[in-house]
């Protein structure tokens, strides 16, 4: 029956790596329709303005515009649901299993900011040093999906908790070093709001439909405020409970619901606004003359891998953490590559960091083309990495019990894939390559660190939603 249930995980993966697919064909799009004969239908259609609400609550943008600060709200919320799992029940709730992903995270948000101002240096184009730190999740795991076995379950468990990490990071720089203004009015009005829902929330009110309005009334008073509006999103995910509220997973039915609208409808919406760049008369090659574009692709390209892949080098030496299971150590690198790939999120900083469009044009030309690199990279440094060994630990269910890649079962014994016998013996592994004859969970290719952690409890719950 294990076996016959997936995951709020492993759905949220395949939701990932198939919204991926559908974020490359919007930013194609976006691509060719920008540089068509209709190239100006593009811009005028994304510059038309729309007014909601009337009198002094009348909010008016362009399409562009309510893409970025409106429905890129739901974006936020639903990183912000996936955040609260993983916190709470997920991986990153145990010091240990923790403690890497997030130095990584922390290495690869950290070096491309910093490789970014050495090569753009100060002034105007310096502000855009946030630009290389964020990791896009739809697309690495697209790459992931691509690869299928080649990719370890451990090296795509790595790789997501350090883009939730690097998710959490990006939050952090938005809303301190690109909030240009601040209304302490508006803003005190979107926490009396988030309050409202903890309220509700302490009441046992588990309905998602009763807290759209009060997450209305704190998404306009955040958008007032001059905080960026989807930190709103942010904030009211982290507030959903993540376990059972009288019976019911909220999280899970929220995520669910939404996850498939962020992932098909919102990113690739954001996508075909921000991703058409006019690239005729030479604009390609003079974006190519700029320090922007190679301070971007510096960031993406090497600021990931040696940012990710020497935190996570050294974080093992040190034995401060270890690799998921089933990830081989030279998996590290194509992860970090992966890490690269920074299309949504950067680009939505983009727009935060610079006015003027010339910036704005060769910081979008640098991370289209950091992308693709990062993901050619990625895919050969993973798919030339011997292979993992076994299935890695996914989210857990609300109850505690654990389905996924592996079928682990909150009783501490493991059902794998059909091999994998409940009294913990794994029959075939030592024939595995590298594994030198190793039994049981005594050992594990490329990966010396592990049998330190072989008596770690997995599933000990813990207080607190």
């Amino acid at each position: 029956m294990a076996a016959a249930v997936a995951s709020p995980l492993r759905a949220f993966l395949h939701a990932e790596s198939a919204g991926g697919i559908v974020l490359v064909v919007a930013a194609v799009s976006a691509l060719v329709w920008a540089n068509s004969p209709a190239a100006d239908g593009y811009a005028r259609f994304w510059q038309q303005e729309v007014s909601l609400g009337g009198g002094g609550a009348r909010v008016t943008h362009d399409l562009r515009h309510w893409v970025n600060d409106g429905l890129m709200v739901l974006f936020f919320f639903v990183i912000g649901l996936e955040i609260k799992r993983e916190l709470v029940v997920g991986e990153l709730r145990d010091r240990r299993a923790a403690t890497l992903p997030a130095l990584a995270a922390l290495g690869g948000a950290v070096i491309p900011a910093l490789m970014y101002v050495a090569v753009a240096g100060g002034g105007e184009a310096g502000r855009g040093w946030g630009i290389p730190m964020a990791t896009d999740i739809a697309f690495a795991v697209g790459v992931l999906a691509l690869l299928g076995r080649r990719a370890s379950s451990g090296a795509k468990l790595f790789l997501l908790s350090v883009a939730i990490v690097d998710d959490i990071l990006a939050i952090g720089v938005i809303a301190i070093f690109y909030t240009e203004r601040l209304n302490l009015w508006w803003l005190a009005g979107a926490v009396a709001g988030l309050l409202v829902a903890a309220g509700m929330r302490g009441l046992g009110v588990s309905r998602p439909w009763t807290y759209v309005p009060v997450g209305v009334l704190v998404w306009f008073a955040t958008l007032e405020s001059g905080v960026h509006a989807t930190l709103a999103g942010v904030a009211l995910g982290l507030l959903t409970p993540a376990r059972p509220v009288a019976g019911r997973g909220v999280l899970d039915d929220l995520e669910r619901s939404l996850h498939p609208v962020s992932a098909f409808l919102v990113v690739p919406l954001f996508a075909l606004a921000n991703a058409g760049i006019d690239l005729r008369g030479g604009a390609l090659g003079d974006a190519f003359g700029r320090t922007v574009t190679w301070a971007i692709i510096a960031g993406l390209v090497l600021g990931k891998i040696v940012g990710i892949g020497g935190v996570t080098y050294l974080v093992r030496r040190l034995d401060w953490g270890a690799l998921p299971a089933g990830m081989h150590h030279r998996e590290v690198l194509g992860a970090a590559a992966l890490g690269g790939i920074g299309f949504t999120v950067s680009l939505f900083i983009t727009d935060l960091a610079f006015t003027d469009a010339g910036l704005i044009g060769q910081a979008k030309v640098g991370i289209l083309t950091a992308s693709v690199i990062a993901a050619l990279t990625g895919a050969v440094l993973l798919f030339t990495a011997p292979a993992g060994t076994g299935a890695a630990t996914l989210s857990p269910r609300p109850n505690g019990d654990r389905t996924g890649d592996g079928d682990r079962t909150g009783d501490g014994d493991r059902t794998g894939d059909g091999d994998r016998p409940r009294n913990g013996g794994r029959p075939g592994d030592q024939g595995r390559p590298g594994d030198q004859g190793r039994p049981g969970d005594q050992g594990r290719p490329g990966d010396r660190d592990w049998p330190r952690n072989r008596d770690r409890p997995r599933n000990r719950d813990r207080p607190g939603n």
